[in-house]
Protein backbone atom coordinates (compact mmCIF):
# COMPACT_ATOMS: atom_id res chain seq x y z
CA UNK A 1 0.00 0.00 0.00
CA UNK A 2 2.68 2.44 1.25
CA UNK A 3 4.34 1.56 -2.35
CA UNK A 4 1.14 1.74 -4.18
CA UNK A 5 0.86 5.66 -2.34
CA UNK A 6 4.45 6.72 -2.90
CA UNK A 7 4.70 5.89 -6.65
CA UNK A 8 0.44 7.70 -7.28
CA UNK A 9 2.51 10.95 -5.11
CA UNK A 10 5.66 11.09 -7.55
CA UNK A 11 3.12 10.42 -10.99
CA UNK A 12 1.05 13.57 -9.34
CA UNK A 13 4.07 15.41 -8.80
CA UNK A 14 5.48 14.53 -12.54
CA UNK A 15 2.38 15.57 -14.04
CA UNK A 16 2.12 18.85 -12.30
CA UNK A 17 5.80 19.85 -13.07
CA UNK A 18 4.80 18.93 -16.62
CA UNK A 19 1.92 20.89 -16.87
CA UNK A 20 3.55 23.95 -15.19
CA UNK A 21 6.05 23.94 -17.55
CA UNK A 22 3.89 23.41 -20.48
CA UNK A 23 1.73 26.61 -19.29
CA UNK A 24 5.08 28.65 -18.48
CA UNK A 25 6.13 27.76 -21.86
CA UNK A 26 3.07 28.71 -23.28
CA UNK A 27 2.89 32.21 -21.59
CA UNK A 28 6.67 33.18 -22.39
CA UNK A 29 5.61 32.37 -26.59
CA UNK A 30 3.21 34.91 -26.14
CA UNK A 31 5.21 37.54 -24.35
CA UNK A 32 7.53 40.43 -26.10
CA UNK A 33 10.08 41.74 -23.69
CA UNK A 34 12.38 44.51 -24.79
CA UNK A 35 14.18 47.99 -24.40
CA UNK A 36 13.91 51.22 -25.89
CA UNK A 37 15.18 55.15 -26.31
CA UNK A 38 15.27 57.67 -28.68
CA UNK A 39 14.78 61.80 -28.61
CA UNK A 40 11.71 63.56 -27.61
CA UNK A 41 10.38 67.05 -29.08
CA UNK A 42 7.99 68.50 -26.82
CA UNK A 43 5.83 71.48 -26.47
CA UNK A 44 2.66 73.22 -24.65
CA UNK A 45 -0.66 73.74 -26.12
CA UNK A 46 -3.16 76.52 -25.53
CA UNK A 47 -0.39 78.75 -23.33
CA UNK A 48 -0.66 82.66 -23.14
CA UNK A 49 2.92 82.88 -23.83
CA UNK A 50 5.51 82.37 -26.74
CA UNK A 51 6.94 78.96 -26.57
CA UNK A 52 9.79 76.63 -28.70
CA UNK A 53 9.70 72.90 -28.46
CA UNK A 54 12.47 71.68 -26.33
CA UNK A 55 14.45 68.93 -26.99
CA UNK A 56 14.93 65.89 -24.49
CA UNK A 57 14.98 61.80 -24.64
CA UNK A 58 13.27 58.59 -23.36
CA UNK A 59 14.18 55.28 -22.56
CA UNK A 60 12.74 52.34 -20.64
CA UNK A 61 11.17 48.97 -21.08
CA UNK A 62 8.30 47.19 -22.27
CA UNK A 63 6.30 44.44 -22.31
CA UNK A 64 3.87 43.19 -25.19
CA UNK A 65 1.17 40.00 -24.78
CA UNK A 66 0.39 39.01 -28.37
CA UNK A 67 -3.69 38.06 -28.55
CA UNK A 68 -2.65 37.17 -31.87
CA UNK A 69 0.72 36.93 -34.51
CA UNK A 70 -0.60 40.68 -35.69
CA UNK A 71 -2.66 42.11 -32.65
CA UNK A 72 -0.79 42.63 -29.30
CA UNK A 73 -1.47 44.72 -26.19
CA UNK A 74 1.78 46.50 -25.41
CA UNK A 75 2.59 48.22 -21.74
CA UNK A 76 6.22 50.52 -21.40
CA UNK A 77 7.91 52.20 -18.53
CA UNK A 78 9.45 55.31 -19.84
CA UNK A 79 11.66 57.90 -18.43
CA UNK A 80 10.60 61.06 -20.39
CA UNK A 81 12.16 64.64 -20.94
CA UNK A 82 9.36 67.02 -21.87
CA UNK A 83 8.66 70.56 -21.62
CA UNK A 84 9.25 73.82 -23.99
CA UNK A 85 11.12 76.77 -23.98
CA UNK A 86 9.66 80.65 -23.16
CA UNK A 87 10.49 83.01 -25.56
CA UNK A 88 8.44 85.60 -23.43
CA UNK A 89 5.71 86.37 -21.13
CA UNK A 90 5.42 86.29 -17.55
CA UNK A 91 7.86 83.69 -16.87
CA UNK A 92 10.38 85.53 -19.15
CA UNK A 93 12.58 83.60 -20.93
CA UNK A 94 13.78 80.05 -19.27
CA UNK A 95 12.79 76.60 -20.05
CA UNK A 96 10.59 74.57 -18.37
CA UNK A 97 11.77 70.88 -17.76
CA UNK A 98 9.39 68.46 -16.87
CA UNK A 99 10.87 64.39 -16.25
CA UNK A 100 7.76 61.93 -15.86
CA UNK A 101 7.65 58.33 -15.88
CA UNK A 102 5.34 57.48 -19.15
CA UNK A 103 3.36 54.14 -18.98
CA UNK A 104 1.65 53.86 -22.46
CA UNK A 105 -0.94 51.16 -23.07
CA UNK A 106 -1.36 50.74 -26.80
CA UNK A 107 -3.09 48.47 -29.25
CA UNK A 108 -0.64 47.16 -31.55
CA UNK A 109 -1.12 45.72 -35.18
CA UNK A 110 2.06 44.52 -36.57
CA UNK A 111 2.49 43.03 -40.28
CA UNK A 112 4.27 40.45 -41.23
CA UNK A 113 6.76 42.35 -42.57
CA UNK A 114 7.36 43.74 -39.42
CA UNK A 115 5.36 47.38 -40.18
CA UNK A 116 3.16 48.38 -37.14
CA UNK A 117 0.62 51.04 -36.15
CA UNK A 118 -0.36 51.52 -32.58
CA UNK A 119 -2.49 53.49 -30.43
CA UNK A 120 -3.66 53.78 -26.71
CA UNK A 121 -4.19 55.87 -23.54
CA UNK A 122 -1.02 56.94 -21.37
CA UNK A 123 -0.44 58.07 -18.04
CA UNK A 124 2.50 60.58 -16.86
CA UNK A 125 3.98 60.25 -13.27
CA UNK A 126 5.96 63.31 -12.55
CA UNK A 127 9.72 62.96 -11.38
CA UNK A 128 10.97 66.23 -11.13
CA UNK A 129 10.35 69.54 -12.19
CA UNK A 130 13.07 72.53 -13.04
CA UNK A 131 10.93 76.03 -13.79
CA UNK A 132 12.46 79.33 -12.52
CA UNK A 133 10.05 81.20 -10.18
CA UNK A 134 8.49 77.50 -8.97
CA UNK A 135 9.53 76.00 -6.09
CA UNK A 136 9.11 72.61 -4.28
CA UNK A 137 7.58 71.34 -7.30
CA UNK A 138 4.55 73.19 -7.36
CA UNK A 139 4.22 73.94 -11.19
CA UNK A 140 2.90 71.05 -13.33
CA UNK A 141 0.56 68.46 -11.43
CA UNK A 142 2.05 64.90 -10.34
CA UNK A 143 0.05 62.72 -12.43
CA UNK A 144 -0.90 63.61 -16.89
CA UNK A 145 -2.70 61.62 -19.02
CA UNK A 146 -2.21 61.46 -22.89
CA UNK A 147 -3.33 59.53 -26.02
CA UNK A 148 -0.65 57.91 -28.07
CA UNK A 149 -0.63 56.60 -31.81
CA UNK A 150 2.53 55.64 -33.86
CA UNK A 151 4.12 53.63 -36.31
CA UNK A 152 7.00 51.87 -36.95
CA UNK A 153 9.09 48.65 -38.06
CA UNK A 154 10.31 45.77 -36.53
CA UNK A 155 12.73 43.35 -37.97
CA UNK A 156 13.02 39.67 -37.83
CA UNK A 157 15.96 39.76 -35.33
CA UNK A 158 13.90 42.29 -32.97
CA UNK A 159 15.43 44.98 -33.70
CA UNK A 160 13.01 48.00 -34.92
CA UNK A 161 12.45 52.08 -35.29
CA UNK A 162 9.27 53.99 -34.50
CA UNK A 163 7.57 57.60 -34.21
CA UNK A 164 4.69 58.61 -32.05
CA UNK A 165 3.02 61.69 -31.10
CA UNK A 166 1.34 61.70 -27.77
CA UNK A 167 -1.35 64.18 -27.24
CA UNK A 168 -1.86 65.62 -23.47
CA UNK A 169 -5.72 65.87 -22.10
CA UNK A 170 -5.37 66.97 -19.17
CA UNK A 171 -3.89 70.63 -18.32
CA UNK A 172 -0.15 70.68 -17.11
CA UNK A 173 -0.04 73.16 -14.12
CA UNK A 174 -1.38 72.65 -10.65
CA UNK A 175 -2.74 75.87 -9.95
CA UNK A 176 -3.57 77.13 -13.59
CA UNK A 177 -3.96 81.09 -14.07
CA UNK A 178 -5.35 83.34 -16.87
CA UNK A 179 -1.77 84.73 -17.18
CA UNK A 180 0.28 81.56 -18.10
CA UNK A 181 -3.44 79.65 -19.60
CA UNK A 182 -4.32 76.19 -19.21
CA UNK A 183 -1.88 74.73 -21.33
CA UNK A 184 -1.26 70.52 -22.53
CA UNK A 185 1.54 68.38 -23.08
CA UNK A 186 2.47 67.41 -26.78
CA UNK A 187 5.36 65.22 -27.61
CA UNK A 188 6.75 63.84 -30.61
CA UNK A 189 9.08 60.92 -29.78
CA UNK A 190 11.28 58.58 -32.07
CA UNK A 191 12.92 55.83 -31.02
CA UNK A 192 15.11 52.74 -31.38
CA UNK A 193 14.19 49.21 -29.48
CA UNK A 194 15.09 46.13 -29.66
CA UNK A 195 12.63 42.77 -28.51
CA UNK A 196 13.57 40.26 -26.69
Amino acid sequence: MKKLLLLSTVCVLLSTKSFSQGLMKKLSEKLEFGVKAGGNYSNFEGANFRVDPLAGFHAGVTVAFKVTDQFLIQQEFLYSQQGAKVLSGPLDAAEIKLSYINVPVLLKYRTAIGLFVEAGPQVSLKMKENVSGFENADFAKKIDFGLAGGLGFQSKIGLGIGARYIYGMEKVMENPNAALGEFKNNNIQASIFYKF
